[in-house]
């Protein structure tokens, strides 16, 4: 009898086998009500609700000083979610309507859900937070047990709809083996987590509802799929392979070079200082991007040059002599900054973002660069690297370089629109090298928003055209010759650098607890192997078959 089996998206690999464990849906009140409060009942329910609130914020700050690393910031912004004013405003104003407190929750947060789902990007995904918090208050006022993931005492695969930071962020890898959602995409917080937590993670498996809870499966978190009741000897296999494969990647300590002894440079993504002093203990050989933007979205003014230049001197003095490629704002679209004055717009992922700000805000973009020239003065960095988003002209990028050579700055810019990629040769005649964001650029070259459940197969970066537009831009540096780095996603997955480094990447920059795997598996493949897969790979019909050759000649 032919073996059942159910595709996602793999985002982190690795094989799994155990029996499904499934999080289940909990109670959510109705949006309507046909039993009303009177009205000098009204102040101590919005007590009530408040009270709520803090208790479920102050268990996401609890669970935040147990964590670590992207763990910990995930539920610390989460907490600040669950405090934040805009929705709790909207539901203080429905409890004084005379809605008691839960059914003022859902009504509140589906108005914020509806709002953010618009948005789109980064917003949209915070609708899978907004909800998580929608269901702990709710439990908190009913007096149930908080909901979240099952506590097994022997491992499982754990299947969801979606996973909230606060469930990921608290899993135990040792009964955890695996996670697999029925939404969700590849730059989604599960993802994410899973990365860190090193266990298998498949997204977008839309199938996953048919699946039972119990039912043995094969995880594969490479090719997306899930095998259902597999043989068992042939799954165990498997599991021990990659048992091996990741205690040699425990063990790596670096260089990072192919087996032929060519060097590669890996750099870690950082958002702020803590981030860089933390990716300094690790084999990062200096910062690829530095999210400046991250450091400011609560912000509601704009802090003065000597206030951004000392955060971002924090950055540079964890990494002294070394290289630091800082990003300007990358904001809008799926990361307002309040003090950038963005304007509502139909579709902001195609809006008013990255270097276009400074359309909106005259002077914000060379106050920052003033600033990051003041900052490398301060920590004794000669001619720091410094890119600017969004770029999509060659005019935009001669402007942009100007305003950093002005200021003794190493200019570039990232690629993330098509146009820079398919004029790569023109736009490095302007700039001094290339930094490649594969999020973005997978989702504009393929028409689908990269936070959309629905989409995630079109927003994998294995999608053969996008690997086209990496293979042209980097054969664009090689004329040049001029650096041409990779910051997005893809860099974090070890067999497709192995590809970026055959289509000629120079450098590839990630979180910093993906180096080591992609260190390891840089080292059993030679430049060559990665050239001549490279070639092939992009010459795939679709995401799934390039995936499928790059396994196979890469092994």
């Amino acid at each position: 009898m032919e073996t059942k089996t159910v595709r996602g998206t793999g985002v982190v690999p690795g094989y799994a086998y155990a029996p499904v464990g499934w999080v289940h849906q909990p109670y959510v009140p109705s949006v309507t009500t046909t039993s009303m409060l009177d009205e000098d009942a009204r102040p101590a329910e919005v007590e009530r609700f408040k009270a709520a609130v803090e208790t479920v914020a102050g268990r996401f700050e609890e669970r935040a000083l147990l964590a670590s690393g992207v763990s910990a910031e995930v539920l610390g912004a989460t907490a600040a979610l669950a405090r934040d004013r805009g929705w709790a405003r909207a539901a203080t104003k429905l409890i004084n309507s005379g809605q008691k407190a839960e059914p003022a929750v859902a009504g509140a947060i589906a108005n914020f859900v509806e709002k953010f789902e618009k948005l789109g990007g980064l917003m949209a995904e915070r609708t899978t937070d907004l909800k998580d918090i929608r269901n702990r208050v709710v439990a908190e006022l009913m007096g149930l047990p908080e909901p979240g993931v099952p506590k097994p005492t022997t491992p499982i695969v754990l299947c969801a709809e979606d996973l909230a930071p606060a469930d990921t962020a608290g899993l135990d890898p040792t009964f955890i083996r695996a996670l697999v959602t029925r939404l969700g995409g590849p730059t989604s917080h599960t993802a994410i987590i899973a990365r860190q937590l090193g266990i298998p993670c498949i997204v977008a498996a839309s199938a996953l509802d048919t699946v039972n809870e119990g039912t043995l499966v094969l995880v594969d978190g490479t090719s997306g799929v899930i095998t259902l009741d597999p043989n068992e000897i042939e799954a165990k296999e498997l599991v021990e392979a990659d048992a091996r494969l990741r205690a040699e990647i425990r063990a790596w300590s670096g260089p990072a070079q192919t087996s032929d002894g060519v060097h590669v440079q890996l750099l870690a993504n950082v958002q702020d200082g803590p981030a860089a002093a933390k990716a300094s203990k690790s084999e990062a050989e200096g910062v690829g991007l530095f999210r400046t933007e991250l450091c400011f979205l609560t912000a509601q003014t704009e802090p003065s040059t000597k206030e951004q230049a000392r955060i971002y001197g924090e950055v540079f003095s964890a990494f002294p002599g070394q290289k630091v490629v800082v990003r300007t704002l990358d904001a809008g679209s799926d990361k307002p900054v309040p003090f950038a004055n963005h304007a509502e717009e139909e579709n902001p992922a195609l809006g008013v973002r990255g270097i276009r700000l400074g359309w909106t805000n005259p002077g914000l973009v060379d106050r920052q660069l003033d600033a990051i020239q003041l900052a490398a003065e301060d920590n004794g960095v000669e001619r720091p690297w410094v890119m600017a988003p969004m770029v999509g002209t060659v005019d935009e990028a001669y402007e942009f370089a100007q305003k950093c050579r002005e200021r003794d700055l190493w200019p570039g810019i990232m690629v993330e629109v098509p146009a820079v990629a398919m004029l790569a040769e023109q736009f490095l005649d302007e700039v001094e090298f290339f930094s490649i964001g594969t999020n973005d650029l997978t989702q504009y070259t393929m028409a689908a928003d990269r936070m959309s459940s629905d989409l995630a197969m079109l927003t994998d970066p294995w999608q053969p055209a996008v690997l086209r537009l990496v293979q042209l831009t980097a054969a664009a540096g090689i004329k040049k010759n001029k650096p041409v780095g990779v910051c997005g996603e893809a860099a974090a997955d070890p067999l497709l650098a192995c590809v970026l480094i055959g289509l000629g990447i120079t450098s590839l920059s990630m979180a910093s607890g993906a180096i080591p795997a992609v260190g390891v598996q840089l080292s059993k493949v030679t430049l060559e192997q990665c050239q001549q897969a490279a070639v092939q790979v992009a010459q795939a019909r679709n995401s799934r078959d390039a995936k499928n050759l790059a396994a196979e000649l890469l092994g």
